[in-house]
C-alpha cells in the first residue's frame, strides 16, 4: 500500500512540474497557465521599476476604463521599491483622476493621498490584490504540487488570460462570451482587452500583446504586495542570522562539554 502511494505521489510530481501549466476541468476543456519570466521572481528577485511604469500606462490606457484598483494610493507610486515616480509626477497623475468626495458631493481632482477609484462596472473585479487572489499553477487535480517549485503564479495567470484569447466567440443568454485558453471553462466574458500597438511607451519598448500583457501583470503584483523587496531583505538578514547564531551555538555546546568529554576519555 505504502509503495503504491508513494508511486502515485511520485507520478503526481513528474506531470505537475513541467514547463507549462495545464489543468483540465471538469467542464471538459483546459485552462493553460503559460510560465512567463519576471524580475521578481525567487529569493533574490526585485522589481522592475521602468516595467512597472509601462504597466501602470498600459492600466491607465485600458484597464482602468473598467477595472479599479481601490485599495492603492496615488502617493505609494513614489515609495521605495515600486514605479519610482517623484512627487511631482505622483500629483500630475493623481489630478487626472476624478475622485468623488462625500463630503461636498462632487468628483474633485485627485490628489497623492487618495486612492485610485473602484471598479466602474459592477461586474468587472478590482484589480488591486487580483495578482495574489489568483493562482496560476495547481499541478494535477488542483493538488498545489507546481506551487512548491514556481509560486502561486498570479502573474503568469493574469498575463495568461491577456495572451489567451483564441478569437472564437459564442453567444449565450444573451451574453457574448470569448473564447480563452487560460480562463477555467475557456470562455469568458471579458473581450479581448489588448491589441498590438495599443499603447505607446516614451523608451521604445516593444508594445506586442504579450509584452504589454507581462509589463501590466507586473505592476498588478506590485499593487498586491509593494513591500516584497522590503520583506525579502528581512527574511534574508533572518536566514543569515540564524545561520550564524546556529554556528555560534554549535560551538559554544562544544567548548561547555570539551572538559567532561576529555575526562570521559
Amino acid at each position: 500500500m505504502m509503495k503504491k502511494t508513494l508511486l502515485t505521489a511520485l507520478i503526481a510530481l513528474g506531470l505537475g512540474i513541467g514547463g507549462n501549466a495545464t489543468v483540465a476541468l471538469a467542464s471538459g476543456g483546459e485552462q493553460h497557465i503559460e510560465d512567463f519570466d519576471f524580475s521578481f521572481e525567487g529569493p533574490f528577485g526585485k522589481y522592475d521599476p521602468i516595467q512597472l511604469q509601462r504597466g501602470l500606462k498600459v492600466y491607465t490606457e485600458v484597464c482602468a476604463a473598467c477595472h479599479g484598483l481601490r485599495h492603492v494610493a496615488f502617493r505609494t507610486l513614489a515609495d521605495e521599491g515600486g514605479p519610482g515616480f517623484t512627487p511631482e509626477q505622483v500629483k500630475a497623475y493623481a489630478a487626472g483622476f476624478d475622485i468623488y468626495n462625500a463630503e461636498l458631493d462632487e468628483d474633485l481632482p485627485g490628489k497623492p493621498s487618495d486612492k485610485f477609484p473602484r471598479s466602474a462596472l459592477s461586474n468587472a473585479p478590482d484589480l488591486s490584490l487580483m495578482a495574489k487572489a489568483r493562482a496560476g499553477f495547481h499541478g494535477p487535480n488542483g493538488l498545489g504540487i507546481n506551487q512548491f517549485i514556481k509560486g502561486m503564479g498570479g502573474t503568469e495567470y493574469i498575463a495568461s488570460i491577456l495572451t489567451g484569447f483564441t478569437g472564437e466567440e459564442k453567444e449565450q443568454a444573451g451574453t457574448t462570451f470569448y473564447e480563452n485558453k487560460a480562463f477555467p471553462g475557456g470562455w469568458i466574458a471579458m473581450a479581448p482587452p489588448l491589441e498590438d500597438e495599443q499603447v505607446e511607451f516614451d523608451d521604445g519598448h516593444k508594445n506586442d500583446v504579450e509584452h504589454m500583457a507581462k509589463d501590466v501583470s507586473a505592476f498588478l503584483m506590485w499593487t498586491a504586495e509593494p513591500k516584497m523587496m522590503a520583506r525579502k531583505r528581512v527574511g534574508l538578514l533572518s536566514v543569515l542570522f540564524l545561520g550564524l547564531f546556529t554556528v555560534l551555538l554549535y560551538l559554544t555546546n562544544k567548548k561547555i562539554w570539551a572538559p567532561i568529554k576529555r575526562k570521559d576519555a
